[in-house]
C-alpha cells in the first residue's frame, strides 16, 4: 500500500513538473486565424518576462494589428522592411504611454536574428520598447544589431518565432491598407499563454 502511494505521488510530481514545451508558447487569436509563437527566455530574458507580464495583466485585450510594411510601397532610397505590427497603441494608447520601456536586448546579445516569422519589439530609442511588437515577413537583417533599418545601429529586440500560423501572418500582411495602416484595423481577440 505504502509503495503504491509513493509511486502515485512520484508520477503526479513528474506530471506536474513536465510542461508541454521547453520554452513558453503564446497564441495570438485573430479573425484571420491563430498564430502560435515560441518565446526564448534564456536568450532574451527581460523582453520575454515583460511581454508575458503584459499578457498576464490583460493589456492586450483591446489589441490590433494596425501597421504593415511592404517592400513595394517604401521609398526606393530607404532600407526596406516587410512586417506586420501590432499592440495597443491604436486602441489604448493612454495605457501604452504609461508602461515603462524595457532594457534593450540586442540581437548581438541574444543571437535571435530577424528571420521570417521572428517576433520583435517596436521602439523609438533603445530602452523605449514595451507593448508594441512586429512579426517579420521574410528575413529582415536590417533589424539586427548593426543593421541599416535603425539609425542608432542597435537594431530591435527579437524574442521569439512563429511556430504555427505563418499562413495567417501572410494573410494579415496582404490585408487592405491605406498608407501602411490596415484599413480596417485587424483586431486581436486575445493573446494567451499555451
Amino acid at each position: 500500500m505504502y509503495k503504491k502511494l509513493l509511486f502515485s505521488c512520484i508520477v503526479l510530481l513528474i506530471a506536474c513538473n513536465t510542461s508541454k514545451y521547453k520554452n513558453p508558447h503564446i497564441e495570438i487569436e485573430t479573425s484571420f486565424g491563430d498564430i502560435e509563437v515560441e518565446l526564448y527566455p534564456e536568450q532574451a530574458p527581460g523582453t520575454v518576462a515583460a511581454f508575458l507580464s503584459y499578457i498576464d495583466s490583460g493589456y492586450f485585450k483591446k489589441a490590433t494589428f494596425y501597421r504593415v510594411l511592404r517592400d513595394d510601397e517604401q521609398p526606393s532610397n530607404a532600407p526596406k522592411a516587410e512586417l506586420i505590427q501590432g499592440g495597443i497603441w491604436q486602441t489604448n494608447y493612454k495605457l501604452a504611454a504609461t508602461i515603462p520601456g524595457i532594457v534593450h536586448e540586442t540581437t548581438q546579445q541574444t543571437k535571435i536574428l530577424h528571420k521570417d516569422g521572428t517576433i520583435s519589439l517596436a521602439r523609438s530609442a533603445p530602452g523605449t520598447a514595451n507593448t508594441e511588437f512586429f512579426i517579420c515577413v521574410g528575413d529582415q537583417p536590417g533589424f539586427d544589431y548593426g543593421g541599416a533599418n535603425n539609425p542608432d545601429g542597435q537594431g530591435y529586440a527579437a524574442f521569439g518565432k512563429v511556430v504555427k500560423g505563418m499562413a495567417v501572418v501572410r494573410s494579415i500582411y496582404d490585408a487592405p491598407e491605406t498608407n501602411g495602416t490596415f484599413d480596417p484595423l485587424i483586431y486581436i481577440h486575445k493573446i494567451k499563454r499555451l
